[in-house]
């Protein structure tokens, strides 16, 4: 093909971004507009990052960063004196009118995360949000990701998948997290704790059965990077009689669906032997919220579609026995 040079890319004290579709309506930015960018930087090796992020973290007015005291370790490596400022969840509300500030007199400044591709379980959304609606340029820079290459990494189906950040903590919020991840019919990648791994694990089996497949990423690009794939029922063990693993984590549950084997077949089996059990614990005077969990358990099936089945088992019963099942609900 027709070779063509690469398009400039401006430095601070150029305020006009000659790229297509950048403008407030895809053309050229107005004199006093400012430029944006959003810098991947490197997930553990140094050797990571592009020439172009190198060189734009040197242009650049200000580079807004996560945690400074980490990303000046960066910054000196480059050899730059960008000057660092902070931009973290708890200041994102404040920042972002600096960052308006100084792209309103027509600078270029760079957003980065601690490590990474930013916006991704990072602040920054508010920046970029911001900049665009009051017509300033945003421009991506790629790069690593903890995301990709865990995903890469994992031997699972790569298209289409899912990112959901970490998981919640406790309660109603973590239960809904897990059921979305059981039901999820492509392949999810999570964040997660180091010293969390391994209850996470423990609580995904539960959810999503002891035979689904799992990789478990960890000090991703560096010396010591690791891949540990298996079940949950296996890694969950593993990570809970081991401790907590060192270094950042990254977790991909694959999809039920595998090699070429569907999961409706044994979903089928699933839901089949699910109604089955649940009219015996039904009919035996067990709640339907108790049979659900006790389905959830035994089964491995998610809490709420265990729910879903026993509601329908219970419906589907003889107007004497709903009342029955209806009485030891409200008493549960």
């Amino acid at each position: 093909g027709t070779f063509r040079a690469p398009l400039r890319i401006p430095r601070p004290d150029v305020a006009v971004e000659a790229t297509a579709g950048t403008g407030p309506a895809g053309g050229i930015a107005s004199p006093r507009m400012g430029t944006l960018y959003i810098v991947s930087t490197p997930i553990g090796n140094l050797e990571d990052l592009s020439l172009r992020a190198a060189r734009i973290l040197g242009e650049v007015e200000a580079i807004f960063a996560e945690d400074t005291r980490r990303s000046s370790i960066l910054v000196r490596h480059l050899g730059h004196t960008t000057p660092l400022v902070s931009l973290h969840a708890h200041n994102e509300a404040s920042r972002t009118d600096e960052v308006m500030e100084k792209l309103g007199a027509g600078a270029s400044v760079a957003l980065i995360s601690d490590a990474g591709t930013p916006l991704l379980s990072d602040p920054g959304e508010r920046v970029v949000e911001r900049a665009l609606t009051e017509g300033h340029t945003v421009v991506p820079v790629p790069g690593p990701s903890a995301i990709l290459h865990a995903l890469v990494g994992s031997g699972f189906p790569n298209v289409p998948f899912v990112f959901l950040g970490f998981p919640p903590r406790k309660g109603k919020e973590r239960n809904a997290f897990l059921a979305r991840v059981a039901e999820a019919a492509e392949t999810v990648v999570l964040f997660e704790a180091p010293g969390r791994t391994g209850a996470l694990l423990s609580d995904l089996e539960t959810h999503c059965g002891g035979d689904r497949r799992v990789a478990v990423a960890r000090e991703m690009t560096k010396l010591h990077e690791e891949f540990r794939r298996g079940t949950l029922k296996e890694l969950s063990r593993y990570y809970l009689s081991e401790g907590a693993p060192r270094g950042e984590i990254t977790i991909v549950v694959a999809p039920p669906q595998e090699g070429g084997v569907r999961a409706e077949g044994r979903r089928d089996a699933d839901e089949e032997a699910a109604r089955i059990l649940a009219g015996v614990l039904l009919r035996g005077g067990e709640s339907p919220s108790r049979v659900a969990r006790e389905l959830s358990r035994r089964l491995g099936i998610s809490r709420n579609q265990a729910y879903e089945w026993v509601q329908e088992v219970a419906e589907a019963a003889p107007l004497s026995e709903q009342s029955d099942f209806i009485g030891d609900q409200e008493n549960a």
